[in-house]
């Protein structure tokens, strides 16, 4: 599902044209650049020794230290500096220890490098609306949206990372309680270099439980490393004007068949949504 943006007449407040969102896989996965060295040792032939027990396999750095201590990255391209980013940083789903967004420290094995990456961690308050008929905005597929969404800026948290200690930034209290609206939704990106700009922003945002699966705010720049959308919990009762117009607990979720009714077109499954223009997006912080 998606959401859509609305260029005139809109209903929300600088209203952005919503999708139903997609909750991303954020953080980062050594996993798949790790790779493990060490031979076995032959075992010995005579008949009263033992096997001479393998070494331990060992971890080969990702980004080994040279003799200064640390990894060049001095002639890093910006994109060789976000991958960095990508595969160090855990959102707020993926950070076990619960403490908010970090950057992962592993000494040895992703440097730390000489020279620090400049990293802004924001945080940014989407609200829904239903899209009311057809009022001629379409999404990037040629589909009408199901919802529009304004985008704002909470917080903001600039970082100077070089793997050499851990960064933890915390979650804004208000975005992130349990007993927000039903239709406003959290958003928290992670950017190498200066901030997003408002042509940056995503128009469009996927909506889980849709045939859009898997990462679908499209973020308009290649300095995003990586980014989690927290959606909101009923968008289904949301007006156009992003306030809840129902009790979500007698509200069918989208794409849940209610027990003893048979299905109806009246709660159809979102698909998508977006931001139409970029003018009437709320003006960063």
């Amino acid at each position: 599902m998606r959401f859509l943006r609305r260029a005139n007449g809109s209903v929300l407040p600088a209203v952005a044209a919503l999708t139903v969102a997609v909750l991303f896989a954020g953080g980062c996965s050594s996993g798949d650049d790790t790779s493990l060295s060490g031979d076995p040792s032959e075992s010995a032939t005579g008949a009263s020794e033992s096997p001479t027990p393998s070494p331990t396999p060992s971890i080969t750095p990702a980004y080994p230290t040279g003799a200064s201590g640390c990894h060049s990255n001095k002639r890093w391209t910006t994109e060789e500096s976000t991958e960095w980013v990508r595969r160090y940083v855990d959102t707020p789903e993926d950070n076990y220890r619960g403490d908010g967004l970090r950057v992962v420290s592993l000494p040895g094995y992703n440097g730390p490098l000489c020279q620090k990456i400049t990293v802004q961690i924001e945080f940014w308050k989407l609200v829904y609306g239903v899209a009311n008929g057809d009022d001629g905005n379409r999404l990037s597929d040629g589909r009408k949206p199901d919802y529009y969404f304004d985008i704002s800026r909470v917080k903001r948290v600039e970082l100077h990372v070089d793997g050499s200690a851990d960064d933890t930034v915390a979650l804004p209290t208000s975005l992130y309680a349990t007993d927000r609206s039903p239709c406003v939704g959290a958003l928290v990106s992670v950017t190498v270099g200066k901030p997003l700009a408002s042509r940056e922003l995503p128009k469009e945002v996927g909506v889980s439980g849709s045939s859009l699966q898997g990462d679908t705010v499209d973020f308009r720049s290649k300095r995003v490393a990586d980014h989690e959308l927290t959606e909101p919990s009923a968008p289904q009762v949301c007006g156009p004007d992003g306030k809840p117009t129902a009790d979500p607990a007698d509200v069918p979720t989208p794409g849940v068949q209610p027990t003893g009714l048979l299905p109806t077109d009246l709660y159809p499954s979102p698909d998508y949504s977006f931001d139409i223009d970029d003018v009437l997006r709320s003006p960063a912080r």
